[in-house]
Parts: structure tokens; sequence; C-alpha cells
């Protein structure tokens, strides 16, 4: 990633909790002019804590709702075997996620660790999932345990930590968006072996902002929000 002359800026920001319960402070540390000269402040909670079921923060003109899913629906990504050597549900449950190796049809793959993800930058094709959602009845469940919403802007990462805030610039035209990355993928599929060297997978919604939803595909780059402290 790049980084121009930096001032860091400390801000006390508060999580914001629903239901209603103890109010937590965290301190995000802020790197000025590492995003295209734009300063990203988080306002508001990044993860969701024990005991809280929806959270809500903006960067930037981005706001994210973000809700925990209920553990009896289905995941976005079902053929995902094991998340730090447990069944992917309970490895949800316990919290032991984020960085978690996991395996994918007998495959292991090993994300990188929160200091290496601040530095992340890649060039790539991004794809967009969810489309089979929409046809099944009730909710997904993304790989981190958060309820999938196709219309939000949100993405799958082989290897970013969940979670974790990426811009995504369409470089055919362009348009940039920051995504939240709360979920597995894209992998390999049996119609198509090419799509797990894809970067990122996008929702619906993230696919429209960014113009590419029709064509299905784009080439794109994706760097790392610089917040640090965010978890």
């Amino acid at each position: 990633m790049r980084r121009n002359s930096l001032a860091r800026l400390l801000l006390a920001l508060p999580f914001l909790v629903l239901p209603a319960c103890s109010v937590l402070r965290a301190t995000y540390d802020v790197t000025e002019g590492a995003v295209e000269g734009t300063v990203w402040t988080i306002k508001g909670a990044y993860e969701l804590t024990a005991g809280t079921t929806k959270l809500v923060y903006t960067i930037g003109k981005f706001t994210f709702v973000v809700v925990r899913a209920p553990l009896e629906w289905p995941l976005t990504h079902d053929d995902i075997d094991t998340i730090d050597g447990l069944p992917p549900k309970d490895a949800i449950r316990q919290g032991r996620v984020k960085n978690a190796p996991y395996t994918v049809k007998g495959r292991r793959y090993y994300p990188m660790s929160v200091a290496e993800a601040r530095a992340y930058e890649e060039v790539g094709t991004a794809s967009w999932y969810g489309d089979e959602t929409l046809t099944q009845k009730g909710g997904h469940m993304t790989a981190n345990g958060e309820a999938f919403n196709p219309k939000g802007l949100s993405a799958a990462h082989k290897h970013l930590p969940l979670p974790t805030n990426v811009i995504v610039t369409n470089l055919e035209n362009g348009r940039s968006i920051i995504v939240r990355v709360n979920d597995r993928g894209p992998f390999p599929s049996v119609h198509n072996p090419q799509s797990g060297q894809r970067v990122i997978d996008l929702s619906e919604g993230a696919a429209k902002r960014l113009g590419f939803y029709r064509q299905g595909t784009a080439r794109v780059r994706v760097r790392a929000v610089p917040v640090d402290g965010s978890g």
C-alpha cells in the first residue's frame, strides 16, 4: 500500500451497540493520506461483540448495517468444510474465525494476519455473488456469522481477516467504493475452475455501484482502508 507523508490521528470512537447494553469505547488510529489523500474515519462500531445482534457504522459516505445471523441459517458457501479445525458454525459460535485457517473441498487456506492486511493491495479480477440466495427461502450466513445482504456493500475474500474494510476501484471506469469483507471466496467451481483465481467476490449491490453487474466481472484494484486498532 502506498503511504504518503503520514500524520496519525488518535480518535476515541464509540461502539454503537443494539440492542441496548453496556457501551464500549475503542481508540482508532487513522492514517492520513494513505488512501489517495483521504482521511478515513470509522464512526460507530466495527465488529459485532458479545451480546450484540446489530451494529451500524460509517466510513466517509458509506454506511454499513451489520446483523448477526441466526445459527440455523445456511452458509453462503456450504462447501466450507472446517474453520480452525472445527465445523464452520462451531467456529463461528466460538468466535474463532477472524484469520483462522479453513478448508474448502479438502483444500486448506491460510488468511493473512491483521498486521499484514493493513498493507494489502492487489490488482485482479472481481466478480459478484449471491444471486442464488434470492431464490431460496430465509436468509444466509457469511463465514463470520453475519447475515448476508445481497443489496449491501459487502465482499468475500480468501485471505483477508474477517471483517476488513477495503476500497475497491473498477479500473475500467474509475469508480470506487468501500466494502466490508465478511465472507470467504471466491473459490473454484465445477463449472468454472478459473473462478478461484479472482481476487474478490462482491455483493450484487457493490457490483452495481461499481458498474459491472451486467458484465459479471471487472478488472479492479483492492486496497485496505487504513484504519488501525479496529479489532
